[in-house]
Order: C-alpha cells, then sequence, then structure tokens
C-alpha cells in the first residue's frame, strides 16, 4: 500500500538482552546464568521488492519472479517512488541506476559482504539496479472501480498482455426453482446487454464473479452477489435502456427489492420466481438435462374399462 510495505523500512522489532544492575554488571541467576530481558529495538525489514532484489543478484543463474496482483488497487506513484526509474531497461537491465538511502544501503552491504563476485557499486548498496533475471509481473483488473488510476509514463515502461473473459470451464450452472441454467451462457448474454447498453467494457462480468459451491450458484448467491450488482452499479440509473432485462410480466420495473420477499420468521427470502423471469428475460433456457433426463424419459399409457370393454 506504500513504498515502506512494498520495499522495506525500520520497524520495532523484539530481540532480548542481557539485564545488567545498577553498576552495569550482567545479572546472573542462582545458576550463574545470564538472565535475559525482551527489549524494543529498530532495525531495517526488507519487503517483497528488496526481498526479489537480493534473491536475483544472489542467483545470476535462476529467474527470479516479483509477483504483483492488482497493481492498479494502490497509488503506484506513491508505492515505487524512485524505483519508477529502474522500470527504463535495456538487455534487461536498468539503463538509469539510483542511489540508494542510507538506510537500505547498509542493508545491502551486510546481505551482499560475502559476495565478492558482485560489481562493487551493487555489493556495497551505494546504486539500485534491476539485473536481468528479474523479472515484475502484474496483474490489472480493468473492470474494479473506485481505484487508483496509473498515469501512461508509468504504463510505457511495461509490456502488456490481455487476458479476454473466457469460459473458465467448470461446467458451472445457476439454480433456481429446480432448474438449473448454464453460468457460461449467462456470463455471455449478461456481457452483451452490458456493451450494448452502457458501451462499457469495464462492467462486464468475469466467468469467477461469482464462486460456486460443488459446481451450483443458488438463487440466494445469485441475487444478492450477481443482480445486485448488476441492479445498483449497471442499469439501476438506465434502466429505459436496459429493454425488457429488469421487467416484470406487468410490464412493471423488476427493481431489486423485487427479487425478496418477507419469510414466516421475518428474514428474507429470494422470490425465484423473479430470478428465473430475469434469466428468461434475458434469453437463457433451462438445461433440458434438469428437466428431465433421456433415461428419465418413459411412454405411459391408460385404458379405460367400461363394462367390461
Amino acid at each position: 500500500s506504500d513504498y515502506s510495505t512494498f520495499v522495506g523500512a525500520y520497524k520495532p522489532t523484539t530481540t532480548k538482552r542481557a539485564v545488567r544492575n545498577v553498576a552495569g554488571d550482567i545479572v546472573r541467576d542462582t545458576e550463574k546464568k545470564e538472565v535475559y530481558e525482551d527489549c524494543i529495538t529498530y532495525s531495517f525489514i526488507p519487503q517483497a521488492f528488496l526481498q526479489a532484489y537480493v534473491a536475483a543478484w544472489n542467483n545470476p543463474d535462476d529467474k527470479v519472479f516479483l509477483f504483483i496482483e492488482e497493481i492498479n488497487r494502490g497509488n503506484c506513484a506513491q508505492i515505487f517512488g524512485d524505483l519508477f526509474q529502474l522500470l527504463d531497461r535495456k538487455n534487461g537491465v536498468s539503463e538509469y541506476p539510483i542511489n540508494a538511502d542510507q538506510d537500505m544501503q547498509q542493508y545491502l552491504q551486510e546481505v551482499f559482504a560475502s559476495y565478492t563476485e558482485l560489481p562493487e557499486h551493487i555489493r556495497n548498496g551505494e546504486i539500485l539496479q534491476l539485473p536481468a533475471n528479474l523479472y515484475i509481473w502484474a496483474t490489472m483488473n480493468t473492470s474494479d472501480q473506485s481505484l487508483f488510476p496509473i498515469d501512461s509514463a508509468f504504463k510505457r515502461r511495461w509490456d502488456w498482455k490481455y487476458t479476454p473473459i473466457a469460459d473458465g470451464r467448470k461446467g458451472w450452472t445457476i439454480e433456481t426453482n429446480g432448474n438449473r441454467y448454464d453460468w457460461w451462457e449467462f456470463i455471455q448474454k449478461i456481457n452483451d446487454e452490458i456493451g450494448s447498453t452502457t458501451n462499457s467494457e469495464d462492467k462486464k462480468l468475469g466467468y469467477f464473479f461469482c464462486k460456486a459451491e460443488d459446481g451450483i450458484i443458488d438463487a440466494d448467491k445469485f441475487v444478492s452477489k450477481v443482480i445486485f450488482y448488476l441492479w445498483n452499479d449497471v442499469f439501476k440509473d438506465i434502466i429505459e435502456d436496459g429493454g425488457n432485462l429488469f421487467r416484470d410480466t406487468d410490464g412493471k420495473t423488476l427493481s431489486f427489492d423485487k427479487f425478496y420477499t418477507v419469510g414466516y420468521n421475518g428474514s428474507a427470502m429470494v422470490v425465484e420466481d423473479n430470478v428465473e423471469l430475469f434469466l428468461k428475460n434475458l434469453g437463457i433456457e433451462p438445461l433440458l438435462s434438469d428437466i428431465m433426463s433421456s433415461d428419465e424419459i418413459v411412454t405411459t399409457s391408460s385404458v379405460i374399462k367400461i363394462n367390461g370393454m
């Protein structure tokens, strides 16, 4: 979340020290053993970046990877600070090294002391320079809202690979009123609806937007996670442009509160008929195998007898 938690900083730590009397002599117990007490001291604690940095210089024949999950959840300018300059690399090595501050320099001198084969300016911690075997990979979910923007100067120092919304191939289904609906079919159709209505890519759903349990997304979870998001963050303010998606059988608005009713004990219960109606409005039919599998289909006949005939 900031430079100190990404790179490193001085932090209070607990250590043991010998107890001394007023004369300055070490206190010993009845068995002549030194008596120790806990005390608070400050020491430089390396975080993810410095740990990867040291590992890369100490293992030049290995590839070292630093993974940053959802990099746009923090203020990159604040978190990277002067490390921003190291991201300009030629043949993998930072083109423009930076001077390490005194605290970091002292730490690097200690950890690199025995590695005499390192360049002098690296071993003494005088400068910071990314080696070619240190890879920094980051993910960014552009659909997440209310996050920190990343300026173009920072973005252009990275290579980008777009990951499209795709079928997770888990076979997940939505279950309501005893019927099951294909989750991936729903994702595709709702994203088409979102795209055509809002002209926005960053509001579309991914396959893992809602996690299934034993392959099933029940009506409660579907309404509380999916319908809630679609109503509040996507369609509520543009309901007239959303076609029949949020329309009940009388042509009235199928607002979020209509997906719930009050149970006998005063608790909220999902109205599964409205969940089915919502899916029907989107053009999704229940899976045939959940209505009646081919093994369950039987042919019956009836005979009416009158006077033995």
